[in-house]
């Protein structure tokens, strides 16, 4: 359909106020709710992490698209309980304990939000228990950790402990990553995967459940 081409270019363009208005007149056109979110606002923001992933674009570009996709996103919400549409994956994320950093998890949390995924940002600063109680509230399927420093990678490694002792293992899924955090790293501690960016965090977690 030309209005969702439009509404992926408007996205790629960060053009708010036009996502917005396009939403609204796919709506009104009869399209269903997850057309316009898969072949609209989810393919828009895939094409702009493969720009970002290319450095194409940069964060600045990446957060006006994301802004864009909310304005696209208050309009379908509503029709979504009618039509059923489930979200792909639900992710509880945040920075560790002890690392006040969160550019590159918000980053993470706008680009799994584009790919069509729930995400339940804690922030920074969080706890082991606050992570797994989360995760187990939220009753997720993915636990993202981040971390920016060196010294509170350990965390990683308790919140990673907690989640087997909980005996959720298999269950809830621990994806890490951050500057010093390394593939090795998160092999040695437990964790099931691995993101060395914002794009290929989204990668990791769409191929984990089969996208």
């Amino acid at each position: 359909m030309e209005i969702l081409a439009s509404i992926v270019q408007s996205l790629e363009e960060g053009d708010e106020e036009t996502v917005s208005e396009l939403t609204r007149e796919a709506l009104g056109q009869g399209l269903k709710a997850r057309d316009i979110l898969d072949k609209g606002l989810i393919a828009g923001m895939n094409a702009v992490g493969v720009k970002f992933r290319e450095h194409e674009v940069f964060l600045p570009d990446v957060l006006l698209s994301a802004k864009a996709m909310n304005a696209g996103m208050k309009h379908l919400k509503p029709h979504f309980a009618k039509e059923g549409v489930p979200n792909i994956g639900k992710v509880v994320l945040g920075t560790v304990h002890g690392d006040l950093h969160d550019i590159g998890k918000n980053l993470v949390s706008i680009m799994l939000k584009g790919a069509g995924f729930d995400v339940v940002d804690l922030g920074k600063d969080i706890i082991p228990e606050a992570f797994v109680d989360a995760a187990v509230r939220e009753e997720a399927g993915f636990l993202g950790l981040s971390a920016l420093l060196t010294t509170t990678m350990p965390v990683m490694k308790d919140v990673v402990d907690l989640v087997k002792k909980r005996g959720l293992s298999g269950k809830l899924r621990v994806i890490v990553g951050g500057a010093p955090v390394s593939e090795d790293y998160a092999r040695q501690i437990g964790a099931d995967l691995y993101a060395f960016d914002a794009a290929s965090a989204v990668d990791r977690l769409k191929a984990a459940v089969g996208r």
